[in-house]
């Protein structure tokens, strides 16, 4: 059971780690080129695959660091879960 379980929470970061780096490319897509248009002052589809390629940057770091974070906590619930019998013990 624990094996499937483990899995489980594998699973859940790997959707979660592509789930925001599309988050982040739609965003870069809904924007049209605006901020892209602005800041390099490029207009049309060279503006458009600026900002969809900074919505992947985007996306990217931020998946790298919500799904480390997950991992990260996940890790340490774990070894508390397994030191707690220790803490119980009457020798």
């Amino acid at each position: 059971m624990k094996f499937f379980i483990i899995n489980s929470f594998r699973s859940m970061v790997y959707v979660a780690y592509i789930a925001i780096i599309v988050a982040g490319i739609l965003m870069g897509v809904y924007q049209q080129g605006a901020f892209a248009g602005d800041l390099l002052g490029l207009e049309g589809t060279p503006a458009r695959a600026v900002e969809i390629a900074i919505g992947a940057l985007v996306g990217w770091i931020a998946a790298s660091l919500v799904c480390g974070l997950i991992v990260t906590l996940l890790d340490i619930r774990d070894d508390i879960n397994d030191r707690l019998p220790d803490a119980r013990r009457d020798d």
